[in-house]
């Protein structure tokens, strides 16, 4: 399965190359950026305390976008990855991500686009809760996993926002792991691999230089399942400030905030029900735009 994710993301982007090669107008255009970020602490008979540490994180993101006449054709490829080690601890995984979308839209009215979305989401590596037994994984490449459809209007003003209405939604979560499969984790029923709902999506996006050299972009997903608590709306909000230092220095920061009625969590008192999500990771090191 693996093999199969990494084949498609390598001929989504050959071919994306090759179609804008043979396209002889300005029709494509492409963006992208990417860094990496190192921080390191190193402690010798250090009578204050403390711990040396070492991590790093980078990520990986571009996008491919085609305009001509009416149609619009955006897809976008996002990686992320991120590693700690602190003084004897193993090397432990900080961040994780493996995200595609492509969304066709062809204009209806001033503004308005007849909109089609499709978007996969899932990690690369297993993941441990560190607070608890670390032996045992509790997500891993494909599980879980999302592929999301869905089809309704496209409202673009402008270039630098859209917010996608899309009331006919279908979203497949994918627990591939026979272990995880069968505690029933991320919300599909024990023993299964899979859990298919059907509900509508709101997608909305922006990015923009909002000052000089300080570039803000946001993502927000809201899906709510028709035929099963139409009222707990599931949320995907991601931040990303980029801030340049100069041509290959940035600082960054990444916030992700994921509420989803159907993932069950265990908190420190050992209390198990679905709970707010949140991720920050902020760094400064080489940063290549594209």
């Amino acid at each position: 399965m693996k093999k199969i994710v990494i084949l498609l993301i390598s001929m989504t982007l050959i071919s994306v190359t090759a179609l804008s090669q043979q396209s002889k107008d300005t029709a494509w255009k492409f963006a992208g950026e990417t860094s990496i970020n190192f921080s390191q602490v190193s402690l010798i008979n250090w009578s204050a305390g403390g711990e040396s540490s070492i991590s790093g994180n980078g990520f990986f993101n571009i996008a491919a976008i085609y305009k001509k006449n009416k149609s619009v054709w955006e897809n976008k490829l996002e990686l992320a990855y991120g590693m700690m080690k602190q003084g004897e601890e193993d090397v432990r995984k900080t961040n994780d991500k493996l995200f595609i979308s492509t969304s066709y839209g062809y204009k209806a009215a001033k503004n308005w686009y007849y909109n089609a979305y499709l978007s996969f989401k899932t990690q690369f590596a297993d993941g441990f809760d560190y607070s608890n037994d670390t032996s045992v994984f509790i997500s891993t490449f494909m599980s879980p996993a999302y592929l999301l459809g869905a089809i309704g209007m496209d409202y673009k003003p402008n270039d630098f926002f859209s917010l996608g209405l899309l009331p006919i939604s279908g979203r497949l979560t994918i627990v591939n792991d026979d272990s995880l499969s069968a505690k029933g984790a991320f919300g599909v029923d024990s023993g299964d691999k899979t859990r298919l709902e059907f509900g509508g999506t709101v997608n909305l996006n922006f990015k923009k230089e909002i000052m000089k050299n300080v570039e803000f972009a946001t993502a927000l997903q809201l899906f709510s399942n028709y035929l099963d608590h139409p009222q707990n709306i599931d949320v995907n909000w991601e931040v990303f400030i980029n801030m340049k230092i100069n041509e290959f220095l940035a600082a960054n920061i990444n916030t992700n905030l994921i509420y989803d009625d159907d993932i069950n969590i265990t908190d420190k008192d050992g209390n198990v029900g679905p709970r707010t999500q949140f991720k920050e990771v902020f760094g400064i090191g080489l940063t290549y735009k594209f």
